[in-house]
């Protein structure tokens, strides 16, 4: 049997368990090029994984482990020279809670990063690094950092910093009414705000022997436009073609293991073809890089479709994964935008799509909250940053094409339609059937 990692994205555990992972070691000698980097995908793609093997790769506790981890990876038997140099600091901004006042999200954010602070020193004095125990700054995370920085100077190891979800937080608030979220976002990012001040902190941090690299994931470029002036030294990597793959699995990935668990499962070579077939309609169609042709899947919904086919050898009975959802909160914002709703209802026809001249790379609270700004290009570039809309290709004049990447982010969309047509719960419910009809037509027999 093989054993998915479906909600596990421990590295260490995944490559020295015997899970199933496709290597994407191949893409650190390439990331080690930035010293400063952001990385973006939608949620559930996978970021956090790679987040996870950059801290197993460069992490000095686990120098003894790399041959266990890394052993059997691309970059097992060619690593570069700044493996198992760093000391790593590890954040997780979904951990924020983004309820209640600019004083509640202060408290928990310092809250978190303290938490992390204490278990970077616990980690590291039990690996041998005599660093003091007295550092937190239980009123001022702030200070917490900046003690933390010179305590492992000593040392000659400079820190990795890691954030995970940068923009967590953030988006939620962004996703109340106006009314709630101007006050509490523009507390987080002005001049003097939270966020900007914490990124000014990370900045004046960056040194040989302080933050030497920084590697922060995230779902939009929205908070990091906000906060450009005081960290304005993050390099956009998300739209380099080198990392078009470092999240995401591949067709012919896909494809070898639908092989594999056909086989386990006794059936024959074309139940795997036609389990292919279903497979690329319903989670293939994601392109992350202008102009390119390579298609790429969703790998937290693949795993939820290998898992269940090789457990029930037989389709899973929902084909949507449950845990993406909440992505429909993203459609619900768009349709209270001017012109959201009707591109929401002509992205609902077959083969619709939108063409822009380009994608809107850095847009902040003033786009978010402002109607003038929210044209076209800013509706679609929101929907692809979310992963509702990807990129399809070019016409003819050099405008990109973005269209619904799949039938179940199409299924989405049937079901806003639905609401939006039909308010009504009771007489919503009728159309439930039109929704379950609309892909057991289109899957094969």
């Amino acid at each position: 049997m093989i054993k998915f990692p479906y909600g596990i994205s421990d590295f260490r555990e995944i490559n020295t368990c015997g899970y199933y992972y496709r290597d994407r070691t191949h893409a650190i000698p390439v990331l080690e090029r930035t010293k400063s980097s952001l990385f973006i995908r939608p949620r559930r793609f996978g970021k956090s994984l790679v987040l996870s093997m950059l801290e197993n790769y460069y992490d000095i506790a686990r120098r003894d482990a790399f041959e266990s981890i890394f052993g059997k990876l691309a970059i097992g038997s060619d690593p570069t020279a700044l493996r198992n140099s760093y000391f790593i600091l590890r954040w997780d901004f979904s951990c924020i809670d983004p309820t209640g006042s600019p004083d509640d999200i202060k408290r928990s954010l310092y809250g978190h990063i303290n938490v992390c602070i204490e278990d970077f020193v616990g980690r590291y004095r039990f690996a041998g690094f005599d660093l003091p125990e007295d550092i937190i700054d239980r009123a001022n995370a702030l200070v917490s950092i900046q003690s933390l920085v010179s305590s492992t100077k000593t040392y000659g190891h400079p820190i990795f910093l890691l954030i995970d979800e940068y923009d967590n937080f953030a988006n939620t608030i962004m996703m109340l009414p106006v009314a709630d979220s101007r006050g509490r976002y523009e507390a987080l990012v002005h001049d003097e705000g939270l966020l900007r001040t914490l990124f000014k902190v990370v900045k004046a941090s960056t040194s040989a022997a302080g933050f030497d690299r920084v590697f922060i994931t995230g779902v939009s470029p929205v908070v990091m436009s906000d906060i450009t002036s005081g960290y304005n030294i993050a390099e956009d990597i998300f739209l380099e073609p080198e990392f078009a793959d470092l999240c995401g699995f591949r067709e012919e990935e896909v494809a070898e293991t639908l092989r594999e668990i056909a086989k386990l499962c006794g059936m024959e070579n074309n139940k795997a073809d036609e389990a292919l077939g279903v497979m690329r309609s319903c989670y293939n169609g994601y392109n992350f890089i202008p102009r390119s042709t390579d298609f790429l899947y969703n790998p937290t919904i693949c795993l939820y479709f290998f898992k269940q086919f090789q457990k029930r050898c037989a389709y899973p009975e929902e084909m949507l994964d449950a845990n993406l959802a909440s992505d429909d909160s993203k459609l619900e914002y768009i349709t209270g935008l001017p012109g959201g709703t009707d591109m929401i209802l002509d992205l609902n026809e077959k083969g619709a799509q939108v063409n822009v001249s380009r994608l809107q790379k850095r847009f902040g609270l003033q786009d978010m909250l402002s109607d003038y700004s929210k044209d076209r290009i800013f509706i679609a570039s929101f929907l692809y940053y979310f992963g509702v809309l990807t990129l399809s290709g070019e016409t003819e004049q050099g405008e990109l094409c973005l269209k619904v990447p799949n039938m179940v982010m199409q299924g989405m969309f049937v079901e806003r339609v639905r609401r939006m047509m039909l308010p009504n719960p009771v007489i919503r419910d009728r159309g439930v059937e039109l929704k379950n009809d609309f892909y057991h037509q289109r899957m094969p027999q």
